[in-house]
């Protein structure tokens, strides 16, 4: 019966997504308890991630790659919010199961200044072997690079898994990331600074207002998942530079 729900599932998701895979609820043996998927669904078996890419014109755009990126981020967001809300509905339509859709984006969890989703789409996306973790901090799919935005469902259901990717996916010489960062997000041994990123790239009218001090920070997590959702994106150099973002999709 499972065999066969996860041929239904690759089916639905064919038709909507560039890419999707099933990764084993033990391959997250190693997340932070309060962001495993067991905290999600009670008996969580399997999480089935996905992702629509960006498109690689937004790269190549002489004066308008910024507006394009933010209208595509956030068009794809959405859009994989209703997939996942919709293939949740699929797999309770067919059997006794339970399943839960993961925000693409926001609601986020704060500790203290610092955002993370509810489970770790950038690792569930490595477990359910769809990219390699690449050194600018982004997991990289084979053909569509960092491009790709994520979605995921978690569900009781038992679906066999997709074998995950081994290596690197940067070419051993490769730092155009380490180079191109106008923020120094990355210090002289490689190591990303999530928040020296996000504090450079992401920009919204509200945040100097309703974050401008100690006392609102105190519900920076309040703000950012309601009135700071459709934000701005200042910076996007290491999409743009690098080179396996480049493969033409085949």
């Amino acid at each position: 019966m499972e065999a066969d729900l996860k041929v239904r599932i690759s089916e639905y998701l064919r038709e909507r997504v560039n890419t999707f895979g099933f990764a084993p609820v033990d391959r997250f043996e190693g997340a932070p308890e309060s962001h495993h998927p067991a905290r999600l669904v009670k008996g969580a078996r399997t999480v089935i991630v996905f992702g629509l890419s960006t498109p690689r014109g937004v790269l190549d755009s002489p004066n308008y790659g910024l507006h394009a990126l933010h209208r595509s981020y956030h068009t794809l967001y959405r859009s994989l919010d209703e997939i996942a809300v919709h293939l949740c509905n699929f797999i309770e339509s067919s059997g006794p199961y339970r399943a839960l859709p993961v925000p693409s984006f926001a609601p986020l969890v704060y500790h203290g200044l610092e955002p993370w989703g509810i489970i770790s789409l950038k690792h569930a996306a490595i477990n359910a072997g769809l990219g390699r973790m690449g050194r600018s901090g982004q997991v990289y799919h084979p053909v569509y690079g960092a491009l790709p935005r994520l979605g995921a469902v978690v569900t009781d259901a038992t679906l066999d898994a997709n074998e995950m990717l081994a290596g690197s996916p940067c070419p051993s010489d490769c730092r155009a990331c380490f180079k191109a960062c106008p923020a120094q997000a990355f210090d002289g041994e490689g190591n990303f600074n999530k928040l020296a990123c996000l504090s450079h790239s992401i920009k919204h009218a509200i945040y100097p207002i309703a974050l401008k001090d100690e006392k609102s920070l105190a519900h920076i997590e309040r703000v950012i998942n309601t009135a700071g959702y459709d934000y701005w994106i200042s910076c996007y150099e290491c999409l743009r530079v690098c080179p396996l973002n480049r493969k033409p999709a085949v």
